[in-house]
């Protein structure tokens, strides 16, 4: 599953995408977050993203 859309918080429009076997967190703002091989991880990334 390559997209896993988070609702919007404050302006930012996050989700999670696979390459490979790891599992990142972009944003509409341009950031993108670590590598994970957890996707539970990547999601948390997203969620402190958009909560700041």
């Amino acid at each position: 599953m390559p997209h896993q859309p988070q609702p919007p918080t404050a302006g930012h429009t996050t989700s999670t995408t696979d390459r490979g076997s790891f599992c990142l967190a972009v944003c509409s703002c341009g950031w993108k977050g670590p590598a994970r091989r957890s996707r539970d991880l990547a999601r948390k990334d997203a969620a402190r993203h958009g909560a700041q």
